[in-house]
């Protein structure tokens, strides 16, 4: 036993006194686990399922000061054992007070659970999450992995992080091109990417066999690493699932200096000889105080989500339908879908047919007149929805199909096209629960997730739990989507450590028809053809989507 694999201290003890003794001490089996990165020693927590959790793990450096709008730096070497006990702060989001305890610049930090009987040698898949908040927060700092490792049978690890996002992740300005770094935050996630291939084999993970996986605009991050640097290759992941794949408005640079200048004028760094630099030494207090949204140029309320990826010509190289649809992407087997109601959880509570065109116009700021009334014609007045007025349901359908239930049938069709049409799945979550329908919700937006990870592990979890019934009426999709999950990270195919009772996941197949998918529901989770009115309207937004910058 050499000291590189001493992973409990008084394990390390033992092997430093082996070279004078013959009879060598023993490590305590109640220990808590360390593992050594090399620039720090994290002691962590086994937790009673027989897994190793370390939390708060330092990938990178501080991104403050000098380091603001850069892509991130290898964090600085310790000395000591440092704890890896408890959740840190998460990324600053647009809008939030600077007085909350659980945000913070200082953010960059990433939580493991791996079977603790795990070596350097076992080699296990690995499971990478990237968490959404549509760029402008990182939406849900608390997931848990421990119950799918267990639930994998100790056969994975699984990761989550932060990264920065709002104005210090996706400030955008040619002036950051040229003294910085643009698109900061998905250079976090790549730089996470970069770590784990360097460090997962200390967890017992294959740094060669790693999964990403993300949800929202973390499913859109995953999108990004896919097309990143026009489809190059390096290596860094052999599989992708994107939950409600998120398509905003994404800018060429030189769209988004008005962007830049209003912040810098509401950060008090206006008329300075050097704009950046000023940003860079000002107060996180101020910057914060401009970390707000606001309309776009011509536009009269401010949009969805305001700080978005760009089109920096490097790691965006163009519209991403453009590269999906010239097959400039990495290929790997993948799987995509979306939630039946995705716009609800957005949309405004429109009223008229005017005020759809409106919020339209809000968030994608280069339609035309011509082209929100071509809009209202595709959504017309539809069925009402409980609590809402007579245009919600339109309003939510046009904005879910055109930001996210197309955007994951898009890819799904270029990687059977470009890949393999055995190689790509597809699905629709469809599992009601009597919270959000009464709310007249129905089957929001990556309501999924709470299956994925389980009860009991998605932030706030007693409520998210109730009000999805996934703690007690629909407590048996759990494992049925679980499995799948796990099944994908372990074998790249959904099917081959499905649950024992769930059906067969076919692969999307030729697109032809509109593709297969599956369509998940308690007890009744079963394969289906995405219909051909659906196949349409994707059409129709596919022919938008140069004009809505997606």
């Amino acid at each position: 036993m050499s000291l590189s694999r001493c992973f409990l201290f008084v394990a390390a003890v033992s092997c430093l006194l082996a070279e004078t003794a013959a009879t060598p001490i023993l490590p305590r089996s109640d220990a808590p686990p360390i593992v050594d990165l090399g620039y720090s020693q994290y002691e962590g927590t086994t937790l009673s399922s027989k897994v190793n959790q370390y939390l708060g793990l330092r990938f990178a450096a501080p991104p403050v000061g000098n380091l603001r709008f850069r892509a991130p730096q290898d964090p600085v070497a310790t000395t000591g054992i440092q704890e890896a006990k408890t959740l840190q702060t998460v990324c600053l989001g647009t809008g939030v007070k600077l007085s909350s305890s659980l945000q913070s610049e200082d953010c960059l930090f990433a939580n493991v659970w791996t079977p603790s009987s795990a070596t350097p040698t076992s080699k296990l898949p690995v499971w990478v999450y990237i968490q959404g908040g549509g760029y402008g927060s990182d939406s849900n700092g608390k997931y848990n992995g421990s119950t799918v490792v267990e639930t994998s049978g100790q056969n994975i690890v699984v990761i989550t992080f932060n990264y920065r996002v709002s104005a210090f992740g996706f400030l955008a300005s040619e002036k950051i091109r040229a003294n910085g770094d643009l698109n900061a935050g998905l250079l976090d996630q790549e730089f996470l990417l970069r770590w784990v291939k360097k460090y997962i084999i200390q967890f017992g993970g294959d740094p060669d066999h790693v999964v990403i996986h993300g949800a929202s605009a973390g499913a859109g991050s995953v999108a990004m690493h896919l097309i990143a640097y026009g489809g190059r290759n390096d290596d860094l992941f052999v599989g992708g699932i994107g939950e409600s794949v998120f398509f905003p408005t994404q800018p060429k640079v030189s769209e988004l200096e008005w962007q830049f200048e209003q912040f810098v004028s509401d950060a008090l760094c206006s008329g300075s000889v050097d704009e950046l630099e000023c940003l860079r030494s000002q107060n996180t207090t101020t910057l914060q105080a401009a970390n707000k949204p606001r309309p776009y140029p011509g536009q009269t309320g401010n949009p969805a989500w305001y700080w978005t990826p760009s089109v920096d010509g490097d790691f965006i190289q163009d519209y991403p339908y453009k590269l999906f649809e010239q097959g400039k992407f990495v290929k790997v087997p993948v799987m995509f879908g979306d939630d039946t109601d995705e716009g609800t959880a957005f949309a405004p509570n429109a009223g008229s047919q005017a005020e759809v065109a409106t919020f339209m116009r809000n968030n994608y700021p280069r339609l035309t007149a011509n082209d929100t009334d071509a809009i209202n014609a595709q959504y017309p007045l539809m069925a009402p929805l409980p609590g809402h007025l007579a245009y919600f349901p339109s309003v939510a359908a046009a904005y879910g199909e055109a930001t996210l239930t197309c955007a994951g049938n898009f890819i799904s069709n270029s990687y059977a096209t470009y890949v393999s049409p055995q190689q790509v799945w597809n699905y629709r979550y469809n599992v009601h629960s009597t919270y959000y329908d009464e709310a007249g919700m129905g089957v929001p937006h990556t309501i999924e997730t709470v299956a994925v990870f389980g009860v009991g592990n998605v932030g706030e979890s007693a409520t998210t739990d109730l009000q999805t019934g996934i703690s007690t009426y629909n407590n048996n999709i759990v494992p049925v989507v679980m499995n799948y999950w796990i099944s994908f990270v372990r074998a790249l195919d959904p099917n081959t450590y499905k649950f024992a009772t769930a059906p067969n996941w076919s692969s999307f197949g030729t697109g032809q028809d509109g593709g297969a998918r599956l369509r998940f529901e308690t007890n009744a989770t079963e394969m289906e053809l995405i219909p051909q009115d659906q196949v349409a309207r994707c059409e129709f937004w596919k022919g938008l989507a140069e004009t809505m910058e997606q």
